[in-house]
């Protein structure tokens, strides 16, 4: 009889509804995400964090320029400062055990947490000792550097007058926006920079030849003329981002499109960086001289700026426990 009213009462509990003993308990609301800020190391900001190093193999990096500078001397940021490419073209100045040294924004780090900074291996051993791997360092945003030469352009493979795509480069200081209009009149339209540092317009912008305006997040302003349709060619204008015009012509070389390079690849230190998918590459065509560019700047300098390429927070789930055993 025992046996039986233990087996009813098993029955009468399972038809009840009753949890079984290991059921999961109530899962816990996911505890809210604090969005993180994308943007640009800020101007005159002291920052301090750690250094490691890594070699480009002499690409360009995730803000595609053709190749990595003469000097080897440039930096991978995190995320939250790469900033969906609002970085690129900037200038840091860090300071690590040895010294200081000035890199130039080329490329993005995945996985490196806000501060924490992916020096090239010539850069690093400015400041300390290769054999440390990583180090402490302090690092800051250059105001105005000095300019290498006037701005230069690259119309992206791919590109035509229904779809342009363009990489300025030798601006010094980050940039806040690019314009495009067909030949001498009409409407500024604006481009929409991409995470790989092209300035995108997707319906197009005509056959060109065209001006450009481009602006820096220190509030200089230039327009530049005669930039043409030359898919792979590196144009260098005549107009610098500040400091005022350079004499001679301009003229457009060939250039390297940048190779993909996939962010899951390891590198011996603890970066990697993307880079898009590079389009077949139309046979290169000289391009004839572009105008002469006239700067214009701004009537009163602009406040330091950076450009928000703010993404939404992403909330985290909580692993609820499993089942005891």
């Amino acid at each position: 009889m025992a046996t039986l009213a233990t087996v009813l009462g098993l029955s009468l509990a399972l038809r009840s509804g009753a949890a079984p003993t290991c059921a999961a308990p109530a899962r816990a609301a996911a505890a809210p995400v604090a969005a993180v800020l994308l943007a640009p190391p800020a101007a005159g900001t002291l920052n301090k964090g750690k250094s490691t190093f890594y070699d480009s193999k002499g690409e360009g990096g995730n803000c595609s320029y053709p190749a990595a500078p003469a000097d080897r001397l440039y930096v991978a940021l995190g995320p939250s400062e790469y900033a969906d490419g609002a970085a690129c073209g900037g200038y840091l100045d860090v300071t690590g055990p040895k010294g200081k040294v000035r890199v130039m924004i080329m490329d993005q780090c995945p996985e490196c947490a806000p501060g924490h900074i992916d020096l090239s291996r010539e850069a690093f051993a400015r400041i300390a000792d290769p054999v440390q791997g990583i180090v402490n360092v302090s690092y800051r945003l250059v105001v105005d550097p000095p300019l290498a030469g006037p701005l230069t352009f690259r119309i992206k493979e791919g590109a035509s007058q229904y779809w342009f795509a363009v990489l300025v480069a030798g601006h010094g200081n980050p940039l806040r926006a690019v314009e495009v209009r067909q030949g001498g009149s009409g409407g500024w339209r604006a481009a929409a920079r991409e995470s790989y540092n092209y300035w995108l317009i997707d319906s197009g912008a005509g056959p060109g030849p065209y001006q450009i305006r481009v602006t820096d997040t220190r509030g200089h302003r230039v327009t530049a003329t005669g930039v043409r349709m030359s898919p792979g060619q590196v144009q260098r204008s005549t107009v610098r981002m500040y400091g005022g015009t350079t004499g001679g012509t301009t003229g457009a070389s060939p250039s390297a499109s940048p190779k993909p390079r996939a962010s899951a690849t390891p590198r011996p230190t603890p970066s990697a960086s993307t880079t898009p998918p590079a389009e077949t590459t139309p046979p290169a065509e000289t391009t004839p001289p572009a105008e002469t560019a006239t700067p214009v700047e701004p009537a009163t300098p602009a406040a330091p700026t950076t450009d928000p390429g703010d993404l939404p927070p992403v909330p985290v789930a909580a692993a609820s426990p499993g089942c005891g055993t």
